[in-house]
């Protein structure tokens, strides 16, 4: 036997100190990137495809229409309905939407807005060019027609 003996070590424990530090700076990430859903969609959407595309610049300009079936059928019917924003509206009312939509944004940009419109592929023309007269009543003339990407085939 040794005269001397080893004393045992301890193992160091972890510290815990900056542990509320990091799940602070996790939870700030997290809080930043996340994006909420703008809208809630309550009409059907099949999208044409397109054959170009063009990137917009500034999508704080951009107000969506949607033209479709609405989801529950039992409470608003078959026919194609228009939303806008989380409310489904009649073309009469598109002038008065269109120009509550300019006033939100700044006096500079107010005759930049551009309207996106996102119809169905089953929709019958009737419903958009009710819509497309009233956007042009409303002074709106700034118009996209949103689609997906073609497929090459």
């Amino acid at each position: 036997m040794s005269k001397f003996r080893k004393k045992q070590k301890a193992e160091p424990s972890v510290s815990t100190a900056s542990l509320p530090d990091i799940v602070f700076m996790l939870l700030f990430f997290f809080m930043v990137t996340t994006v909420m859903r703008e809208q809630e969609i309550l009409v059907e959407q099949k999208i044409p495809q397109a054959t170009q595309l063009q990137k917009l610049q500034k999508k704080s300009l951009i107000s969506y229409i949607f033209i479709g079936k609405p989801k529950k059928t039992a409470l608003y019917g078959s026919e194609p309905k228009i939303q806008a924003n989380d409310v489904l509206i009649s073309p009469p009312e598109l002038v008065q939407w269109v120009n509550q939509e300019r006033d939100m944004l700044p006096e500079a940009d107010r005759g930049l807005i551009t309207i996106s419109m996102k119809v169905d592929r089953d929709v019958s023309m009737g419903p958009i060019s009710d819509v497309q007269t009233e956007l042009r009543n409303a002074d709106a003339r700034r118009v996209l027609y949103a689609s997906t990407a073609k497929v090459n085939q």
